[in-house]
């Protein structure tokens, strides 16, 4: 499945919205999971939450193998189990497609996980047409079908009522649903980045499509919500509590990730487009200089008589060599900043804390990203201070962009 900004894509159903951009796969981030391999240079994680599905699966397969194969006895959760795996190695494969495609366009990826409902593939970059846009989520559900095909062709040179055959048979239709659910019309799924890139196409406006393939999501979310449990009920099997009960909490589940999915995929949108209008010479501000003797509160009167928001440390050259920092400010009480020196609340200017007062969009956030910090020194090419930034302004304009306030 997948979604369309920032841009993760998933297989089963569904996944949430996206990540922003960098051009190379990253290093393992804390929660990203058990790393399983690099196929193409992309690293494959499986999280906690995969042992979990898997453990669901292996229990409600293994009880519906009892009844169809009695004679397996304990060794049925063996072989639900192996179901469990293989499963989610054509998971793989249907994100593997997303990432090659990806990769062919040149539009980077960063990782894929398999997770509890399914796969994502987080791709850094936009598909620059919308004809792009849709043969990157159409590879996916054509790859579910594809296997389910070939798990079809591979039952009719089995017994049906034997251990490959109720393995393949099992294959063969939840890669078909896979394919189905995911080529429904709704973001974060495939198919709706597929009606995402028909809007766009028909419009010339991609915010309209991710717009209108977004309240389709909405409203895909509201029917898994009522639906899928009204299916359960009305196959005529006899069912207990239990089994209702759990058909709630997945259709709960599964309308609460499609749901915020879809939102994220529009603030994702909304982030793309305000990318380029951000400019570190606007939010940068203005900063008075002092030396590390200097009593805080003898600095903070500076920076007030000169129109100020921040204030940076200085050697004995006029040389910049810290920050003051906000949130040691902050804690220092009032009728102490007389009597504390600025060099202990001020944060050195390591590698990275330096940014050039050009810098714009996506540059922008990959160099904050990449030094984490309270503030950052922005200097002009030719190594002068034109102010600091506090990592709070890029957030808030950021926040102002997405949420439209």
């Amino acid at each position: 499945m997948s979604d369309s900004r920032g841009q993760r894509t998933s297989d089963q159903p569904p996944h949430d919205g996206g990540r922003p951009p960098g051009r190379t796969p990253e290093p393992r981030k804390r929660g990203a999971g058990i790393l399983m391999g690099r196929p193409f240079g992309v690293p494959i994680y499986v999280t906690p939450s995969w042992f979990v599905i898997a453990a669901l699966i292996t229990w409600i397969f293994g009880g519906q193998l009892g009844g169809v194969l009695p004679g397996l006895g304990g060794s049925r959760y063996l072989v639900a189990f192996s179901f469990a795996v293989v499963f989610y190695a054509s998971v793989l494969i249907h994100e593997l497609a997303h990432t090659l495609v990806a990769l062919r366009y040149r539009l980077g990826v960063r990782r894929i996980q398999l997770q509890f409902f399914g796969g994502v593939s987080e791709i850094e970059n936009e598909a620059e047409t919308p004809w792009r846009e849709f043969w990157l989520a159409f590879v996916g559900p054509l790859l579910s079908l594809v296997l389910g095909g070939a798990f079809y062709l591979a039952t009719r040179a089995v017994e049906l009522a034997s251990v490959p055959g109720v393995l393949l048979t099992g294959l063969m239709v939840s890669n078909f649903v896979v394919a189905a659910f995911n080529l429904l019309p709704g973001l974060p799924l495939d198919g709706g980045r597929m009606l995402r890139a028909a809007v766009w196409a028909v419009t010339g406006k991609p915010m309209t499509g991710t717009i209108a393939a977004a309240w389709v999501g909405r409203a895909l979310a509201v029917a898994v919500l009522i639906g899928l449990p009204l299916i359960s009920a009305s196959r005529g099997v006899q069912r207990t509590g239990t089994d209702t009960l759990v058909d709630a909490v997945i259709a709960a589940v599964l309308a609460a990730i499609i749901w915020n999915g879809a939102g994220g995929s529009v603030r994702n949108a909304r982030l793309k487009e305000a990318l380029p209008g951000l400019r570190l010479r606007d939010l940068a501000r203005r900063a008075v200089e002092v030396t590390a003797d200097t009593p805080l509160g003898e600095a903070l009167r500076r920076a007030r008589e000169a129109q100020a928001g921040a204030v940076v440390v200085i050697d004995g050259r006029g040389e910049p060599i810290a920050i003051v920092r906000e949130s040691a400010v902050r804690a220092v009480p009032e009728h102490r900043r007389p009597w504390v020196a600025v060099g202990p609340l001020a944060r050195d200017l390591e590698p990275g804390l330096r940014l050039a007062a050009d810098l714009t969009g996506e540059d922008l956030l990959r160099a904050v990203r990449a030094t984490p910090a309270g503030e950052y020194l922005v200097v002009e090419p030719d190594g002068r201070t034109y102010g600091v930034v506090a990592l709070t302004d890029i957030e808030q304009r950021l926040t102002a962009a997405v949420t439209g306030r």
